[in-house]
């Protein structure tokens, strides 16, 4: 298996994405801490892993805040004595044009998106340095890399992110700790579908008329299409490979 015995703290890791992620990290012998702002979706998705015999913990906490990224990381040490991936994927969904952002608004966004990374990130490295090795992985977006209307306090943070991972796999290449960056396309998760809902759309309807002119699938992807690309980074697949800028958008991009 690629992660066996390994530990993987996953934020954000109750729905979408962030619930692929932790059921394939599970299946490939990772044990891991499924980290949720709601306790009951970090929680069924535990449940989920230990159904298929995986090894897995629920913690209910806020990544924005550096206590909470400091009690993140100690958790997993508590639990099993070592940290060998960090997956920051929670996210704040928050966006807003700068004619209409507040400051309100920008510090919901900017505090899960950019701080709670960097939080997690403090503290998980410390952890790596000492153990001599250590992988970080980071889901940022497309929108950190192209123009969305509408959209421009989110699509700054995940900007930041990208460059953040580039910066974080610079400094912490010689400790022989990998960070790397995801950026997936529009994926159909549990945020989308409420996303869609507050807009009136159909996912049928966004599929045809925001995906069909761009992506060259047509479709929204699915969060197991993007697990398997945080997978690779995750494991020694991917040993030489750190500061990237791993694309999964069904051609949005291209």
């Amino acid at each position: 298996m690629k992660l066996n015995d390994r530990v993987a703290i996953v934020t954000g890791g109750g729905s979408g994405i962030g619930r692929a992620t932790c059921l394939s990290f599970a299946r490939e012998g990772a044990r891991v801490l499924v980290v949720d702002i709601v306790s009951e979706r970090a929680e069924k998705v535990v449940d989920e892993v230990r159904r298929h015999g995986g090894i897995a913990e629920a913690l209910a906490e806020d990544v924005s805040t550096e206590p909470g990224a400091e009690r993140i990381v100690s958790r997993a040490m508590d639990s099993w004595n070592r940290l060998d991936i960090l997956v920051n994927n929670a996210a704040s969904f928050s966006h807003h044009p700068i004619d209409e952002a507040t400051r309100e608004d920008w510090d919901k966004v900017w505090s899960v998106n950019v701080l709670g990374g960097s939080f997690c990130s403090k503290y998980a490295v410390r952890v790596m340095q000492k153990q001599g090795r250590g992988v970080i992985v980071n889901v940022a977006s497309i929108n950190g890399l192209v123009a969305m209307p509408g959209w421009t306090t989110y699509n700054a943070t995940k900007a930041a992110l990208v460059n953040m991972s580039k910066s974080m796999a610079l400094d912490y290449a010689p400790m022989k700790i990998r960070v790397n960056c995801v950026c997936p396309g529009m994926v159909h998760t549990p945020a989308m579908d409420t996303l869609l809902a507050q807009m009136g759309v159909s996912v049928e309807e966004a599929e045809r008329t925001f995906l069909g002119p761009r992506c060259m699938m047509r479709r929204f992807g699915k969060p197991e299409e993007i697990a398997p690309a945080i997978l690779f980074l995750a494991s020694d697949d991917s040993s030489y490979v750190t500061g990237t800028t791993l694309v999964v958008d069904g051609g949005y991009t291209s």
